[in-house]
């Protein structure tokens, strides 16, 4: 799983926020209930995303402006969900 970049590096391990728990059948979103339950997961590594080109341009003004950015991410594998 990708993610916004978290704090940690290679080889260790974050705890993350249950947003959502599926069981089978059974959905829980109730953050009452969600707040017992703690997911584990162990840093793959830091990567950076795809390059994302942002041009800017009027027409007959002479204006023009480009612009880049890529996104700071982070690879995770979820190791345990209790």
């Amino acid at each position: 799983m990708t993610l916004d970049r978290v704090p940690g590096e290679a080889g260790s391990t974050i705890e993350l926020p249950a947003v959502m728990l599926v069981d089978g059948d059974e959905v829980t979103t109730a953050a009452d209930d969600l707040a017992k339950v703690t997911v584990t997961a162990e840093v793959l590594e830091n990567i950076r995303g795809t390059k994302v080109v942002i041009h800017k341009f009027k027409n007959k003004t002479g204006y023009h402006k480009r612009q880049g950015h890529r996104s700071e991410l982070t690879r995770v594998k979820v190791t345990s969900i209790a």
